[in-house]
């Protein structure tokens, strides 16, 4: 290769890995697989070696990970963070072997650890209290998410025992069950949002949340693997013996850790955990292995990147070849239309696969699918089974191309399909003729989140629909006059209707935002619904008001706006909320009589937005009107104040000023607050 050629590939193959790395580091989206992106990297180390006139300082291989998302405040590590170099086979283990002994000499020791799939993180103590977290960002400076770790059950937030130092960091990683992954991305499917590919991107989208409540609310996990203290060397000889204090001090550590006196002893482990990692209850990529003694990995020292003393063994994702039988379509409760593979039974990651994800109608393009096809089906962080590829030289001749469906695929709807722009899935419109929709969504409505009716459960509403007793969410609360009809169906006993209607009866005490989340409107899941509730306080506001005016509200964006404006435009939605509201559901915030604390503000209007330090945007909600407030949504002339705090949006500064109306801080507000005439 000439330096001219070298030039144009260091240059592509740069550009490529930090737009690789953004993906996987900030958006927690990975594009690439692990080996594919290690293999990009060796290229290019190899090409930086042969032509050092084009090595750049800010090369992907002299970097860790990419920028640093702007949401968070911007921290530099004390000690950086560095990546461990990746393996992918024996010989380069033994090679690396090697590399130690030629180094330090025979008399060592490996310590061998799980390398779990999750977010980097540090966390520093002071005299036994949590101070802060960060994230590894680029390996030199991270975003600081102590508000969030500080929500994780397995992170002390204080130490209980004695004998650490005065101040030190530990390293770690967090990450997601897979039983809880399966779960909260379920929910967020039946909300009609996108749910995540695995575990660790869920985990890094959550620990990135500004709502700390919300992260408390999704169940992360955490184990911690080093120590950093100026102090360490004088308490510990070895890492080994620092994992033993930190696990008695009340840290989270795995047990699944060796120490080993040989390579041989490490491949044991490698091969070991190779199948027995798919028994684990969390995710793993690989192995990571360090040289025991801290006086050695100090001699061993450190390259740019990496440090010299440790690498990281990555096991392959599991992939198998089978028989692509079919695709079928499945219609969900928000018309969302998701394509599945149907294969020929294969035995993949200790499991018996017969189905796999296809994603969308771009997937299926991507792939160029035909029917009867050979397909690779990988399973390697993914908790649904993805077709990955198709072996061309294997497709019979006569194989039809997949092409996707243009109507429901529902046999008693056949409405054709609509796929807005910009956005990846095909739905079904007809939402109140589509029957997985209209179970789906009365399905949804019972659940223990929603309404939670007792007695009541997704077989009793498919039945039920079935003998045409339900239609819509409205009929559940209609059930109580149809008893003669109940005792008629089979495993309809006396006992299990009054139960049942008892639930039903009793729903009734559900709060606002619990009917508003039972509803199901596309991307409203709880969270949302409650900050709606609060804010519109009825029904009917939420109802009569303007797409803008609920984009106003704090977090929500312009999807979920218009999502709630095309619900509430139409008739037949309408039509049903005024029935529940004859039934005597609660579709209104109960209002707490607030302590009135003054007069300062009575007769003043106000519009909040952006992050404040003192409260939070409820609790000054509530201040304001204890001081005769009055809160508005959205800005217009008759606003007396805009109260701007951090991140506040540019289009709501500028109408204000535009306006020339007053914008203050939440210093000024206290001080108007505390003004009396």
């Amino acid at each position: 290769m000439s330096p001219a050629e070298a030039a144009i590939r260091i240059e592509e193959l740069t550009r490529e890995l930090n737009e690789y790395n953004y993906q996987y580091y900030v958006l927690a989206k990975p594009t690439i697989s692990d080996y594919n992106f290690d293999q990009k990297l060796k290229e290019l180390e190899e090409l930086e070696r042969l032509f050092p006139q084009f090595l750049d300082p800010d090369s992907p291989t002299q970097k860790v990970g990419g920028d640093i998302t702007q949401r968070f405040n911007t921290v530099r590590h004390r000690w950086p963070m560095l990546s461990l170099s990746n393996t992918y086979s024996e010989q380069e283990l033994r090679d690396f072997d090697e590399r130690v002994r030629k180094a330090i000499g025979d008399d060592f020791e490996y310590v061998c650890e799980l390398k779990f799939d999750g977010l980097s993180i540090s966390l520093t103590y002071e005299n036994g209290v949590l101070k802060q977290a960060v994230t590894r960002g680029d390996g030199i400076q991270g975003d600081e998410v102590t508000a969030n770790v500080r929500t994780i059950k397995s992170i002390p937030n204080r130490l209980k025992v004695s004998g650490y130092p005065d101040l030190f960091e530990i390293r770690g990683e967090i990450f997601m069950h897979r039983a809880a992954f399966e779960r909260l991305n379920n929910e967020r499917i039946e909300n009609g949002e996108m749910p995540y590919a695995n575990p660790r991107n869920f985990a890094a989208g959550t620990i990135k949340l500004q709502d700390s409540a919300e992260v408390a609310r999704r169940p992360l996990d955490c184990f911690l693997y080093f120590l950093y203290s100026d102090k360490r060397n004088r308490l510990f000889d070895n890492h080994w013996e620092s994992l033993q204090a930190v696990k008695s001090w009340g840290f989270p550590v795995c047990e699944h850790t060796a120490r080993c006196a040989s390579i041989d002893e490490v491949l044991t482990f490698v091969n070991t955990w190779e199948q027995g990692r798919h028994g684990l209850s969390y995710d793993i990529d690989g192995i990571v292995i360090k040289v025991n003694d801290y006086g050695q990995q100090e001699e061993l020292g450190f390259t740019a990147k990496s440090p010299r003393w440790a690498i990281s063994y990555k096991y392959k994702a599991e992939q198998v070849e089978t028989l692509l039988q079919s695709v079928s379509y499945q219609v969900g409760r928000t018309g969302a239309v998701t394509p599945v593979a149907n294969l020929a039974p294969v035995l993949l990651a200790g499991t018996t696969v017969k189905r796999a994800s296809l994603h969308n109608a771009n997937e299926i393009e991507r792939l160029d699918l035909h029917i009867g096809d050979t397909v690779y089906v990988e399973k390697g962080g993914e908790i649904i089974p993805k077709v990955m590829g198709v072996n061309l030289t294997k497709r019979p001749p006569e194989a039809q191309r997949i092409v996707y469906p243009v109507v429901c695929p529902e046999p008693e709807c056949g409405t054709p399909l609509v796929r807005k722009t910009g956005e990846a899935v095909h739905y079904c419109p007809n939402d109140e003729g589509c029957p997985p929709q209209i179970v789906g969504r009365m399905q949804h409505f019972i659940s223990r989140k929603a309404m939670d009716i007792e007695g009541m459960g997704n077989e009793t509403i498919e039945t039920l629909f079935k003998q045409g007793l339900l239609h819509n969410i409205t009929d559940i609360y209609a059930l109580k006059h149809h008893r003669e009809t109940l005792v008629k169906l089979e495993r309809f006993g006396q006992k299990s209707i009054e139960n049942m209607l008892a639930g039903i009866e009793k729903s009734k005490d559900k709060p606002f935002e619990k009917v508003l989340f039972a509803l199901g409107i596309r991307y409203v899941g709880e969270t949302i619904a409650k900050k709606l509730a609060l804010h519109f306080k009825n029904v009917d506001a939420l109802a009569a008001a303007s797409k803008m005016e609920i984009e106003s509200v704090y977090e929500i964006g312009e999807r979920i706006a218009e999502s709630v404006t095309e619900y509430f435009a139409n008739t037949v939605h309408r039509e049903q909320l005024e029935r529940l509201k004859q039934h005597g559901l609660q579709l209104a915030i109960t209002e707490q009589v607030s302590e009135r604390r003054g007069d300062s503000l009575a007769g003043k209007t106000f519009v909040i937005s952006g992050v404040f330090e003192q409260y939070s945007r409820e609790e000054l909600t509530a201040l304001i009107e204890s001081y005769g407030g009055k809160l508005l949504s959205s800005i217009s002339a008759k606003l007396d104040y805009l109260v701007a705090g951090d991140k506040m949006g540019p289009a709501k500064l500028a109408k204000a000023e535009k306006l020339g109306i007053p914008i203050i801080s939440e210093a000024a507000l206290l001080e108007l607050m505390a003004h009396t005439d």
